[in-house]
């Protein structure tokens, strides 16, 4: 059987030990190795996740600061706020806390 004339070439290449090792280490590297590429996508999904995350704490950072500076400008501001968020009260006085009743 005769091979076409462009296959010859290539079949030579193919044969070519440092072809062949060529091909063993990508398949390695690809597949086998503690570093193969599902690793390496799975290292990069995380590493946008967290570049994600990092860009959302940097943005809540000014908003915390603004807040920060509004509530030690301000004793009344500041007894407001732990009157809300923490449920802080004065002696002698009751804190009632409603919450909506959820419908299922």
């Amino acid at each position: 059987m005769q091979l076409p004339p462009f296959i010859s070439p290539v079949l030579r290449v193919a044969r070519s030990f440092y072809f062949l090792t060529g091909m063993g280490f990508l398949l390695w590297m690809l597949v086998f190795d503690a570093n193969d590429l599902g690793k390496q996508l799975d290292i990069y999904r995380k590493w946008q996740e967290l570049r994600s995350e990092k860009q959302y704490y940097l943005d809540n950072i000014g908003v915390v600061k603004r807040e920060r500076a509004e509530l030690m400008s301000s004793p009344a501001l500041l007894e407001k706020f732990a009157r809300e968020k923490y449920l802080m009260k004065r002696p002698g006085e009751d804190v009632f806390v409603l919450v909506p009743a959820t419908t299922e």
